[in-house]
């Protein structure tokens, strides 16, 4: 009979507990660092009710971001050139030693620049906080520090792995795409131990990060159908497979942008210019500024009232009044002549073609602008992530499809069709499709039930998108 290994059930226990309860605190500390840093430089907070930088006068846009990425570009040289350099998550599980004052200016960088506008995702930056503290929780412990402990080795990389898709779940309250990151993307390796280890420690990540940060709505679907139906299946697989196709380009870009950033002094130059482009594409399209919130939104919040009667989708007057929709047409709010809230959606009963091109055109320019100025980003130099640029792109595209299908369909609203499309895009660029579906899930708090059509679509899309990039090569 095999003997019990107390000391690993020890620190397996202390790891989820204790080490999940520090990565949980940093999340948290991130999140209002992010807030901070938003009203310094931009004089607002994202919230459920401004889910972007709408409100702020152009000139600062332009100003805010531009000077993020310039001080951020200037800390990036010298701590790129002048000092260790931080290895990626995937490295840092695989042995590299994430150094510890540098890892956290790179990690303060990151919610930097996305505080100021810069358009890239900061879910980076809490995984590899949670990285360099898991190595620092494995030396305590003595786990896979020796030569020729390759089970120890094994842990150790397990600990890194688990504690990185941890900080993920903390900062978004995502506990499930936690868990799946970790064994998923980092670890490819799905077994009893790591998934129960990865949710324990994410589910801890998460409740001490809400704590500190509070339990807030990410992404406001209101407007969405309760209930799936039929054709909402149908629609799941053809969204899918348009999201399989776009999620593959979107990821076969951002590699490339990130395997050609400059290394040199051109970093300093090159990153304030990208902030500058970012701002200035801002003054007609201000939901590409930031970590994708804004534009994901747009597409979540897109309403058509007269399926209201068939879809049970209804539009409160708060979620209207925090529309990017209104706040791009100057609205207050205030119903409009036929008693609906008054944003530029639901400004009319019926979807006309003039008004449906209009909403078409929106997307469309947002979906553009925000898949280009996020690689142009990663490109100057910036460190960050692509989850919540995918999600918009997603919501966006989904969005497009769904004005479409609603002439075939009206039983349907544009609001599922949309979180479909960003679980979908997601899954596609990330090549995880448990991760990308549970994520959107979670962010958007969508029914339960809605699982089985985003399941659909994001079986497609990585089925779609892993033969397209095969192909590409």
């Amino acid at each position: 009979m095999e003997k019990t290994d107390w000391k690993r059930i020890g620190w397996l226990t202390a790891a989820t507990l204790v080490l999940g309860a520090i990565i949980g605190a940093c999340a948290g500390l991130l999140t209002l660092l992010l807030y901070g840093v938003e009203y310094v430089m931009l004089g607002f907070i994202e919230s459920e009710f401004i889910p972007g930088a709408f409100t702020v006068p152009a000139v600062r846009r332009i100003a805010s971001v531009t000077l993020g990425l310039g001080v951020a570009g200037v800390i990036w040289y010298l701590l790129r050139t002048k000092t260790e350099k931080v290895p990626s998550v995937k490295k840092a599980v695989n042995g590299g030693r994430m150094p510890f004052w540098q890892t956290i200016v790179h990690v303060v960088l990151q919610i930097f620049i996305v505080g100021s506008g810069a358009s890239i995702g900061r879910e980076v930056a809490p995984r590899e906080l949670g990285a360099m503290l898991a190595q620092r929780f494995c030396d305590i412990f003595h786990i896979g520090g020796g030569e020729g402990d390759a089970h120890g080795v094994l842990d150790r990389r397990m600990v890194v792995a688990v504690a990185a898709g941890a900080g993920l779940g903390g900062v978004y309250n995502a506990p499930l795409a936690g868990m799946f990151f970790a064994v998923e993307i980092l670890l490819v390796d799905v077994t009893l131990e790591k998934v129960a280890f990865g949710l324990g420690m994410s589910a801890t990540a998460a409740f001490v990060a809400t704590a500190i940060k509070g339990e807030h709505m990410f992404y406001d679907i209101g407007a969405m159908q309760m209930n799936s139906t039929p054709s909402l299946m149908l629609f799941a697989l053809l969204c899918g497979t348009a999201c399989g196709v776009v999620g593959a380009l979107f990821r076969k870009g951002s590699q490339w942008a990130e395997s050609h950033k400059p290394t040199g002094r051109s970093l300093m130059w090159q990153m304030p210019l990208a902030g500058l482009v970012t701002g200035l594409v801002s003054i007609v399209v201000p939901q590409v500024m930031g970590n994708g919130r804004a534009a994901a939104q747009l597409g979540f919040s897109t309403f058509i009232p007269e399926t209201a009667d068939t879809s049970g989708a209804a539009q409160s007057a708060a979620s209207a009044a925090a529309s990017p929709w209104t706040f791009l047409a100057g609205s207050d709010g205030a119903p409009g002549s036929d008693g609906a809230p008054g944003s530029v959606v639901n400004a009319g009963t019926p979807l006309e073609l003039n008004r449906l091109w209009m909403l078409l055109g929106v997307l469309a320019l947002t979906f553009v602008a925000k898949a280009f100025v996020t690689l142009m980003t990663i490109r100057s130099g910036a460190s960050g992530g692509v989850l919540q640029p995918g999600i918009a792109l997603g919501s966006t595209l989904g969005t497009m499809l769904g004005l479409l299908w609603l002439f075939v369909f009206p039983v349907d609203s544009v609001t599922a069709c949309a979180l479909i499309g960003a679980a979908a895009l997601l899954s596609a660029s990330q090549q995880a499709p448990l991760m990308a579906m549970c994520l959107v899930m979670e962010l958007t708090e969508a029914p339960i039930e809605f699982f089985v059509p985003v399941g659909m679509a994001v079986a497609a899309s990585a089925f779609v998108s892993s033969g397209l990039l095969h192909r590409l090569g």
